[in-house]
């Protein structure tokens, strides 16, 4: 029997794209694996973009996309940007050309974000319409509204915004990592000998929601502005001198790589604690901008910033959309998966005498299908049985609250040996681990 499958076009664009790249000289060909790595990243948007997938989770799809793709290029793009920056001589022993991968990432990414902001402007948008929840920009907005913004902007935003008039090359702020900015094409009102000049506003997404609730008179509808159209809106009040011409969104990552010369000479701790703090000081891996800013703008940001084209990306109106995971969901439960809380593993977390069912039968725990309450009990167990002398245990990534961590620390009140191991490298909980350690 023969089967005919349909694909999407653009995996098999991708895949096709991907086979281009093996360099056949090669005895052993591969994909590269960061390139292998976006393909998976697509597969995610594809459930954005799944109109089976219930619309609320659509929308967390594009906030897990975009969270991955952030991480990806504070990590293995600055990678491949620290390789550029060795030089020739230490690109010759590699077996892959750095520019190149950098230059084919970029190209692919590009045309996804593309096709991520069809998905949000023309499928999730419109969908979300029909649910009765309005996404509105500013030019939609009644008069009740823009007086709602405009008193959210002053009470609010303004202690947070902070305003800096970029001047040719003698003011360069800096651009804090994964931070929103507005950057804005003024004129002034009163002649000054230039016809435009610039400017920078951060958008406080850190401190404030990103979604905010506007003031309906319809029963059942919702109205929602983002963030930064409300920044938008009052920057005119600002810079009362100059007239707004346009704004464009941006944003700036950093280099997360924990850079460490000698990891068997000298106090291994102390040397990543040092690369932590520096981490959200790096240089730039990624400047993500407004894809309709105009290339002459583009061209004076490059240069105020000293950015170079491998560290552009072209992106929609809205940057880091990993704030999707908290867009309000206004208890429509018929647009959300139904909820799959992990089953308790009766036999072990009801036993009686833990140490006991574990010695008269075999169990199999399946997570996360099964609870992990029959994990954290052994060890809470095992830090007060007198029969128990020893605990050894390997931990990689720890939560700040944990209980398993504090079974280990009764354990050793109540005379046993523990050995613990813990990963002071585990990317981004690093800090977290640290403690641990300390704590232990």
């Amino acid at each position: 029997m023969v089967r005919f499958f349909k694909i999407d076009t653009r995996i098999l664009n991708y895949i096709i794209f991907a086979a281009k790249l093996i360099v056949l000289r090669d005895p052993f060909p591969y994909i590269h694996r960061d390139i292998s790595w976006l393909s998976f990243n697509y597969r995610v948007l594809q459930e954005a973009k799944d109109k089976n997938v219930p619309l609320l989770e659509r929308i967390k799809f594009l906030a897990i996309y975009s969270n991955n793709l952030d991480e990806f290029f504070r990590v293995r793009v600055a990678n491949h940007k620290a390789l550029l920056r060795l030089g020739k001589k230490t690109q010759k022993e590699l077996d892959f050309d750095p520019k190149e991968i950098l230059q084919q990432l970029l190209k692919i990414v590009n045309s996804q974000h593309e096709e991520f902001s069809d998905i949000f402007e023309d499928q999730i948008v419109p969908a979300l319409r029909e649910e009765g929840i309005h996404l509105l920009r500013r030019q939609k907005l009644n008069t009740e509204q823009i007086q709602f913004i405009e008193s959210f902007f002053n009470d609010n935003c303004l202690p947070f915004v902070q305003p800096v008039l970029l001047v040719g090359d003698k003011i360069k702020p800096f651009l804090n990592n994964a931070s929103l900015y507005l950057a804005l094409v003024m004129k002034p009102k009163e002649p000054t000998g230039n016809k435009y000049e610039y400017a920078l506003v951060n958008i406080p997404s850190h401190s404030l929601p990103r979604f905010v609730e506007l003031p309906t008179k319809t029963p059942g509808r919702k109205d929602l502005i983002i963030l930064d159209d409300i920044v938008r809106h009052s920057i005119r009040n600002i810079f009362p001198g100059y007239e707004i011409k346009d704004s464009f969104s941006v944003k700036l990552t950093r280099d997360a790589e924990l850079y460490i010369d000698d990891e068997y000479e000298g106090d291994l701790i102390l040397k990543i604690k040092k690369s932590i703090a520096k981490r959200d000081v790096g240089i730039t891996s990624r400047f993500v901008y407004d894809s309709k800013m105009p290339n002459h703008f583009i061209e004076y940001l490059m240069h105020v910033f000293e950015l170079d084209e491998l560290d552009l990306l072209r992106e929609g109106r809205y940057h880091n959309n990993f704030d999707f995971f908290k867009f309000p969901n206004y208890g429509n439960h018929h647009l959300q998966e139904m909820p799959l809380p992990p089953l308790p593993y009766t036999p072990l977390e009801q036993a009686e005498d833990y140490f006991r069912a574990i010695r008269e039968d075999e169990h199999m725990v399946y997570f996360p299908f099964h609870s992990y309450e029959s994990v954290v009990r052994f060890f809470e167990e095992a830090a007060v049985d007198p029969d128990v002398t020893h605990i050894k245990i390997i931990q990689y990534r720890v939560s700040k609250i944990s209980r398993i961590m504090d079974a280990l620390m009764r354990a050793v009140k109540n005379g046993k040996q523990v050995s613990a191991f813990i990963e002071v490298k585990a990317r981004f909980d690093e800090e977290a681990n640290l403690n641990w350690g300390e704590k232990l």
